[in-house]
């Protein structure tokens, strides 16, 4: 198995979750894990699109439960 560098940091501490996964589509990643954060905010319960905490980054909010995170890979 190849060993894959992630285009965000270890302060999201999100590629320690035990159910996650990282797929690589060309020049873009999708990072999908179980969300564990306690959002400040109102939540729609079916889909929930917010920026991420780095710049170039996009969170989708699947169900209240699924995170996806869509970013640009860092070759």
């Amino acid at each position: 198995m190849a060993n894959l560098e992630q285009s965000f940091d270890t302060r999201f501490s999100l590629q320690f979750a035990p159910t996650s996964f990282l797929m690589r589509l060309g020049r873009r990643e999708i990072f999908v894990c179980r969300d564990f954060r306690q959002r400040s905010y109102y939540v729609n319960p079916v889909m929930d699109c917010s920026t991420g905490v780095q710049a170039g980054h996009l969170e989708i909010l699947l169900l209240r439960k699924w995170l996806v995170i869509l970013s640009k890979a860092n070759w």
